[in-house]
């Protein structure tokens, strides 16, 4: 039997799975090698991290998967994507207690890299916009248009909609994907004192 590619509604009974396919898809990102040089540290930090963002955006917004759980898009929706303390609480204090668990160095150059992506974030979206947190596909599954599928129901939803998505990358193969699916860069520069680049994209609503 083929598996199916196309994307549907994460469970809530899938939100592990998730957490762990998105730490596999991140675990060779250059954000997170550079926060978490020991590759150990690094595999166990990501499920956390991502577990929280997958629980978060099932209440704010919209995450989508596969069939067989073979990658996850996790969205917040219009109005919902400034990440607050009470919507943190709300959700578990998941985001807070998965930064916590960093050590100290990886956890004050996360919240600096989180600090500079806000400053632009508010300057670059400042309207109402679908943000995508977090788009990640397991990596022996990945070059079989699995990534397109699952943004595809937001990007048709904000075209209806006739708003904006937003998303920042540290990939620099990523921004031409996301450049074919409408997506153009507003800002690409590095994070003060941390030597990641960081491109931030935005797509405008077709009509």
């Amino acid at each position: 039997m083929t598996e199916s590619k196309e994307a549907i509604p994460l469970l809530a009974s899938q939100k592990a799975q998730a957490a762990k396919v998105l730490g596999r898809a991140f675990l060779v990102d250059p954000a997170y090698t550079a926060l978490f040089p020991d590759d150990l540290e690094r595999a166990q930090a990501l499920p956390r991290l991502f577990g929280a963002v997958v629980r978060y955006s099932l209440v704010y917004g919209l995450v989508h998967t596969t069939a067989e759980v073979k990658g996850a898009a996790c969205w917040l929706s219009p109005g919902n994507t400034e990440v607050t303390l009470w919507r943190v609480l709300r959700t578990g204090l998941g985001l807070y207690q998965a930064v916590g668990g960093f050590n100290a160095q990886a956890r004050r150059e996360f919240l600096a890299v989180l600090d500079h992506l806000d400053e632009i974030h508010k300057r670059k979206a400042p309207g109402l916009h679908w943000y995508l947190w977090a788009l990640g596909v397991e990596p022996g599954s990945q070059g079989q248009g699995i990534g397109s599928r699952l943004i595809q129901p937001v990007l048709d939803r904000a075209d209806f909609d006739g708003v904006p998505c937003y998303l920042e990358t540290q990939t620099e193969r990523n921004v031409s994907f996301y450049q074919k699916r409408g997506f153009e860069v507003v800002s690409d520069g590095v994070v003060p004192d941390q030597g990641i680049r960081i491109w931030t994209m935005l797509r405008e609503a077709r009509r």
